[in-house]
């Protein structure tokens, strides 16, 4: 048994530190029935979250199954200072009033994978604010520069001669100290942050509390274009609150290669259930879009229902396999004549009347179901359905 849940917590990991003490605390919990405590956290830097951010929850549920009970760090008094991990340059600061308003949204939205009564939510003002300024000192006296300094995105801005703040180097020892007052025993997170993740094993034997965490990584998981990682300002991501029709689209317009990824570090399905769909796939028995689908239901039906994942799926067929217009469009209404690219701009299927022009020379444009390619065209009055790629509908009023 020991051996069954070490695997399902290895799955899709990147890199373990002390994998002996995670195999001890489960030893614990099978055996005698030994809680244990597993530490992630969120700086609420935005009001939502996307699939990227649940690869990290996806493995505190599975941590919870296996007896952790999860500290859902919300970081409302680091997300001040900003998370230098891969910045080029010092973050702008954050208001009091948006921190509060996104904290609020990330507790909605993580109860959705986590199990409510096996995760406690905590806040780091809570006590980081009463260290003061004594506690501030005696804390920066743990580490030195020149060890900040090898901190690889420290050294490329120092050697480039970017600007650092004595607040970013702070923002490491801060995320370190959460596991000092936590006692955390295993602190997870992505790749890119093992240098905060293993300070807080650092603070722990600096402050004496009598035990070490242990580091659990997994990895960056990528967006729509299957290279960069998911990101809301790279506009490839799949939003936790996005609505059932676009994340079920979404999912399918990821590539047959990526779909494997998402399915070992996003599905429920077993590792087993994993192979043996993808032998399925190998020899022939089971298409890769009918894989696709039921990966897409499933993460549909996760964030919403199964109700919604299935009307999601007859939609898409309805759509794109029919080509029908679908059934509930947002409809929007304009003086006329108006021109084609601030209509769709105005109507957000477009970021810019620059990116509509390029989508009309490109063919992706279509009025009425028919391709437009006149850049130009001024629509006059009437009513027409507008679509830019498989995805995004208008209906428009042209008065």
């Amino acid at each position: 048994m020991i051996q069954e849940a070490l695997q399902e917590i290895q799955r899709g990991t990147a890199e373990i530190i002390d994998n002996e003490r995670i195999e001890k605390l489960l030893k614990g919990y099978l055996e005698e029935g030994k809680t244990y405590t597993v530490k992630a956290g969120f700086d609420p830097t935005a009001p939502d979250l996307h699939l990227g951010h649940t690869v990290l929850l996806h493995k505190l549920a599975t941590f919870q199954k296996f007896g952790a009970k999860v500290q859902f760090l919300i970081g409302d008094f680091t997300a001040q200072i900003g998370d230098p991990t891969g910045k080029s340059e010092t973050r702008k600061k954050l208001l009091p009033a948006d921190i509060a308003k996104n904290a609020e949204s990330y507790k909605e939205q993580v109860f959705k994978i986590l199990d409510p009564e096996k995760t406690e939510v905590v806040f780091n003002s809570e006590w980081i604010n009463p260290l003061g300024a004594s506690g501030m000192l005696e804390l920066t006296t743990t580490f030195n520069v020149a060890r900040m300094l090898e901190r690889d995105d420290f050294e490329k801005r120092y050697k480039g001669g970017v600007s650092i703040s004595i607040s970013e180097f702070i923002y490491p020892l801060l995320q370190g100290y959460d596991s000092v007052h936590l006692k955390s025993d295993i602190e997870i997170g992505g790749t890119d942050q093992k240098f905060n993740l293993l300070m807080g094993r650092h603070l722990q034997r600096s402050y004496e509390i009598g035990k070490e965490q242990a580091v659990l990584m997994m990895p960056i998981l990528e967006g729509l274009d299957g290279v960069q990682k998911m990101s809301k300002s790279l506009g490839n991501y799949i939003g936790v609150e996005d609505e059932p029709n676009d994340m079920f689209g979404k999912i399918l317009s990821i590539s047959d290669a990526l779909m494997w990824r998402y399915y070992e570090l996003l599905s429920d399905k077993t590792l087993k259930e994993i192979e043996a769909i993808k032998a399925g796939v190998e020899d022939g028995s089971l298409h890769p879009k009918k894989v696709k689908e039921d990966l897409a239901q499933e993460i549909t039906a996760r964030f919403h229902s199964d109700e919604a994942a299935q009307a999601a799926k007859a939609e898409f067929d309805k759509v794109h396999a029919k080509s029908q217009i679908p059934t509930d469009l947002e409809e929007f209404a304009f003086e006329g004549p108006i021109w084609i690219a601030k209509v769709l701009h105005e109507c957000k299927m477009e970021p810019s009347t620059s990116q509509a022009r390029r989508d009309i020379k490109q063919g992706a444009v279509k009025i009425d179901q028919q391709k437009v390619s006149d850049e130009q065209l001024q629509l006059e009055s009437g009513e027409y359905v507008l679509q830019v790629g498989k995805r995004k509908f208008a209906r428009v009023k042209v008065r």
